[in-house]
């Protein structure tokens, strides 16, 4: 490929709604533009990276014996009134209806696609167990789409959907998935990927696991112990908190405290500790809004996805009223209305003496005791884990809690939607049952953002040879030069001849434009041709990362070069698992 027919501009300046590196040099390198909130058109750059990476994924579902199929981006909804989740999900599901009048969704997930694709060719056991799974376009109503490709709003996904006939049998498969997987982030040149426990969110399903990329500008937070090795998204993490159960109760006392509606106003007046104070946060039911009160230790977060998965259904933040049953900055436990319901952290067990809201404007408790003004009383795990917090693992102090990209997800979704949408099988004996689904996914694009938010400098990507737009990148620094221009196309057709995927830039442009862009391109291999290398009848020869820099004698040049991209090859299959 000639770098001057390659569709895509190359720019200095960093772009100023990019707020993270892979958008900015994305955007810089030519590789995607920018079309819509949360929605880009990608470049023949780009199309070459999401395309390999694309082909690592079908090889490594093949293996394990994924069979490819397609569903369609529209779906009618009744496939999705038929799981239930054609009201119960958000406004992330884009609802509209056809020239009929027929009411259709563009497809976001296709759990009830794959159902009602097997459904009637999966009626007898002897089908079982088999995986499907596509590379399709889906559209996702983000609400606050960012970071360029890594949340987009219209998006590539690679997602399985594996059926059997016993929990054990999918269990099975799903350690085979895992395992997979893990090959596939090694083989994209992401080793460093790890895998936590997750939320099955709107997925369903109880067991479920996300494949992170750990670092800053990840928008999801993981929660890690380095003594266990005990990894958990934080949606997910088990909160174990302990109270001193030995400290004095005190006796209940109700105590003015005038314009002090938060936790520090009212610990500062009454010169009371955070960790013995009980803060309320308050939400409403999105069925019929009816307040639901979540009470933690002052000092720790509410975490609203164990909280909308205890109360069943969702939820969104109070707005109160001074006609409504509670009193805003001054809720509590202890004798708060019988119309809110209310749910206690276990931040809060064995607090002897707490200061609480005491349900009337400008007073709180002090000396609550839970046990003793409640009675017997349940605590739920609602809350955040904290840094330096107990592992649920191993019980050590040794919880540290890091940022990362999610890459991909596994669910065991049981039989959630073949239940819902009546697909049944006949077993050896005649009886009827429901087959247990896993599913699989991974987002392409987010994961080519994601590589090179993980890989790149200051000037560009740094792309893994077994995912980079070309391997090798020729840069003919005096395309006027008729030797040099004479040894820069016989070792570009040369290359080519071999099978080397080649991007060359025989412009006739400064050096300095020359190297820019092949730093933005971030070809792991870059040969420079020039009348001064040649000098000594030979060309330079580096790799993007800086690890190697060689003057290679022009008649060895092309034998070098693909013995190095050969190296590139094997230091990535170094990291791969094998079966």
């Amino acid at each position: 490929m000639k770098l001057a027919n390659l569709i895509g501009q190359r720019f200095k300046e960093k772009p100023a709604d990019c707020v993270i590196d892979s958008h900015a040099l994305m955007v810089r390198g030519g590789f995607m533009k920018y079309v819509g909130n949360g929605i880009y058109s990608e470049f023949p750059a780009l199309r070459r990276i999401t395309a390999k990476i694309e082909n690592i994924i079908r090889k490594e579902m093949d293996a394990i014996g994924g069979q490819e199929v397609l569903f369609p981006v529209v779906l009618p909804a009744s496939l999705w009134e038929e799981s239930g989740r054609y009201e119960s999900v958000g406004n992330e599901l884009v609802r509209f209806k056809d020239r009929n009048g027929s009411n259709h969704v563009l497809g976001m997930t296709h759990e009830e696609a794959a159902v009602h694709l097997v459904r009637e060719y999966a009626q007898s056991y002897t089908k079982y167990p088999f995986m499907i799974y596509q590379l399709q376009r889906k559209f996702r109503d983000e609400a606050r789409p960012r970071a360029g490709m890594i949340r987009v709003r219209e998006f590539t996904m690679k997602d399985a959907y594996s059926f059997h006939t016993s929990q054990e049998d999918l269990d099975k498969y799903y350690e085979l998935c895992f395992k997979a997987y893990n090959r596939i982030f090694q083989k994209a040149g992401v080793p460093e990927v790890i895998t936590v426990k997750s939320d099955s969110g709107m997925m369903g399903g109880s067991v479920s696991h996300e494949y992170m990329l750990l670092t800053p500008v990840g928008e999801d937070t993981i929660v890690i112990c380095n003594e266990c090795g005990y990894r958990s998204n934080m949606e997910a993490a088990e909160n174990r908190v302990e109270n001193n159960t030995d400290a004095a109760t005190a006796e209940l006392q109700c105590i003015e405290t005038p314009d002090c509606k938060t936790i520090e106003d009212v610990c500062a007046f009454l010169k009371s500790d955070v960790e013995s104070s009980c803060k309320a946060v308050v939400y409403q039911k999105n069925s019929d809004d009816k307040f639901v009160v979540a009470f933690v230790r002052g000092d720790y977060e509410v975490n609203e996805t164990k909280l909308r998965n205890l109360v069943g259904e969702e939820i969104h933040p109070a707005v109160i009223t001074e006609d409504d049953c509670l009193v805003a900055g001054y809720i509590g436990p202890y004798n708060i209305s019988s119309e809110a319901e209310f749910y206690l952290d276990v931040s809060l067990e064995g607090i002897a003496a707490l200061v609480a809201g005491a349900n009337k404007e400008g007073y709180h408790y002090t000396g609550l005791n839970l046990k003793r003004e409640l009675g017997d009383v349940s605590y739920a795990d609602i809350s955040k884990v904290k840094e330096g917090g107990i592992c649920p693992c191993c019980g050590k102090r040794s919880i540290t809690i890091k940022r990362g990209i999610e890459v991909g997800n596994i669910f065991q979704l049981g039989t959630k939607y073949t239940k819902s949408m009546d697909m049944q099988y006949t077993d050896e004996n005649g009886k009827s049952h429901y087959p247990v689904m896993g599913c699989y996914g991974i987002g392409v694009g987010r994961l080519a953002a994601s590589i090179c938010e993980a890989h790149h400098d200051e000037y560009g990507p740094v792309w893994p040879v077994s995912i980079a737009p070309w391997e090798v990148h020729i840069c003919c620094l005096r395309a006027d030069d008729e030797e040099t221009k004479k040894t820069a196309d016989g070792l570009y057709n040369s290359l080519l001849n071999d099978g080397i995927e080649v991007i060359y830039d025989d412009r006739k442009i400064r050096p300095g434009e020359m190297f820019s862009d092949a730093d933005l391109i971030g070809a792991p291999v870059r040969v420079i041709v020039s009348p001064r290398n040649l000098k000594e009848s030979s060309v330079e020869v580096t790799t993007r990362d800086k690890s190697v820099k060689e003057m290679v004698p022009v008649e060895n040049a092309a034998e070098y070069i693909k013995e190095l991209r050969s190296r590139l090859f094997a230091e990535i299959e170094s990291h791969v698992e094998n079966f």
